[in-house]
């Protein structure tokens, strides 16, 4: 009996350092950043049970295998459209300003295109209105529409975007919707999925959430899109989920979410489908490609000196891309640099870009929450204040609601409106989507939003900061030691 029970300690002993020595390889082996592997290695080693857990299920990013084979050829098999894409020169904008020109020239080496021209934009802050405006262009819709969403959470005005997509597949526009697992997980457990697809509306359950599939792939890898695409002309992005402003998480406590979204017609609804093929061919297996455009989709004369690009991340498409890009642009800025987030835990390299600014003599203002949904982020974010204001760094906390934007402005010509939160699971790990924009009448006008943000806002003060409580302190700090996880 004694042998056996020794036989079993010495095997559950040896298992157990196999794992420790074989997730202490695969940190040191993969380039993180430093602080990534420290927490990981700190989080296995002191809470090893927890920890090694943790790792099996959040450690690699990686998709089932399907997913993984179509999003490792993705761009491959898209190289002839892309090809194609860059015959159509009447489209490609050759000059950008001069605070653009760097971000613009990474976007065209790292993706193979130039920004697009002749685009009409329009930003849209209420999401009630926003809404109003897509079920409008719902009914207009002539050929196809395509949406991928993050939540869409039945009820309110969100039911009446349902029922424009359902009156819209019975006259026979092509309608096909995307929509994040976890995310949505309410909209998926609501009769609408039926009775749109019986309407002939394709649905797909994106990264689909269930216990067999925690032990095939990692389960917080996320579809964050939000895309809408009309026509192959009109296309909506930004932070807004389709769900009803005046309803979701209404017991939270936060008030009301508050988004920016963008409505574009022109010729870059065809590298934004571009971006929605991919996605629904790692979904599905098949493959739909957008059409080209053509010169009648030059219709905006008026905006031939200014030119977007779209920038996607996730698994198959250009990594770090997202981070390279958020960098070019904050070291671009020269005078001004607005930045607008909901989940303010950078990178180490983002964070002495941001402070390196204000210290050359920029002048930076951060746009967050002052009330928030997630204790965890909020405690993380915390840490990084004292470094922040200690640079020059104004930080504001919107008090009017849940502030989502996600949006960045470069002396008020070059702008960064999408999904993309100031931290690891939207820099590292998600399907994201950032729209770069070089107009300075779009600046302008991102800049009277913010300045009213900055207006419904406190003031964070350095020294006030600097008196808070000593468990205060202590508490940031626990959460900055798991920040490199969030």
């Amino acid at each position: 009996m004694d042998i056996f029970y020794n036989l079993i300690k010495c095997l559950v002993f040896s298992i157990y350092w196999l794992l420790i020595a074989s997730i202490t390889f695969r940190v040191l082996i993969k380039r993180r950043s430093i602080p990534s592997s420290m927490s990981w290695l700190l989080i296995v080693y002191i809470i090893p049970l927890i920890g090694i857990s943790i790792w099996f299920f959040f450690g690699e990013l990686y998709l089932g295998k399907r997913q993984k084979k179509i999003a490792n050829r993705i761009w491959s098999i898209s190289n002839k459209w892309l090809n194609e894409l860059r015959s159509c020169t009447y489209i490609f904008q050759m000059n950008n300003s001069e605070v653009a020109t760097s971000l613009f020239q990474l976007c065209k080496h790292r993706q193979g295109i130039a920004g697009i021209k002749s685009n009409k934009l329009k930003l849209l802050t209420n999401t009630k209105k926003t809404m109003q405006i897509l079920i409008r262009d719902i009914y207009l819709a002539r050929k196809n529409i395509e949406m991928v969403f993050y939540i869409w959470k039945p009820g309110g005005i969100a039911d009446d975007v349902a029922i424009a997509l359902i009156d819209s597949a019975k006259r026979g526009i092509h309608c096909r919707l995307m929509l994040d697992s976890a995310g949505s997980v309410e909209f998926f457990q609501s009769p609408w999925v039926e009775i749109m697809r019986e309407s002939g509306i394709q649905i797909v359950e994106a990264l689909k959430v269930s216990i067999l599939r925690v032990f095939l792939r990692r389960i917080d890898v996320r579809q964050h899109r939000k895309i809408v695409l009309i026509d192959n002309y009109i296309t909506y992005s930004g932070s807004m989920n389709l769900v009803d402003p005046y309803l979701f998480k209404k017991s939270s406590g936060v008030g009301q979410w508050i988004d920016l979204m963008t409505r574009i017609e022109g010729p870059i609804a065809s590298t934004i489908g571009i971006i929605y093929s991919c996605d629904w061919e790692i979904e599905t297996g098949f493959k739909i490609l957008p059409p080209l455009p053509n010169k009648n989709m030059i219709k905006n004369e008026s905006n031939q000196n200014s030119s977007i690009q779209v920038i996607a991340s996730g698994p198959g498409f250009p990594e770090n891309m997202i981070h390279q890009a958020l960098l070019t642009a904050i070291y671009s800025a020269r005078y001004e640099l607005i930045m607008t987030t909901p989940y303010l835990v950078p990178s180490e390299d983002l964070l002495h870009a941001i402070c390196t600014a204000a210290q050359r003599g920029v002048k930076v203002s951060i746009i967050i929450p002052l009330y928030h949904d997630s204790i965890l982020v909020k405690w993380a974010s915390r840490v990084f204040f004292s470094e922040l204001l200690e640079a020059g760094v104004n930080i504001y906390q919107f008090k009017k609601g849940l502030l989502h934007s996600k949006s960045i402005l470069v002396d008020q010509q070059l702008s960064l409106i999408g999904t993309v939160n100031l931290d690891m699971r939207s820099l590292w790990l998600n399907f994201e989507i950032t729209l770069v924009i070089d107009d300075s009448n779009f600046g302008r006008n991102l800049l009277c939003i913010h300045n009213q943000y900055i207006s419904d806002s406190y003031l964070l003060d350095k020294k006030v900061w600097s008196m808070r409580a000593y468990w205060t302190r202590v508490l940031e700090k626990i959460f900055y030691f798991l920040s490199p996880l969030l």
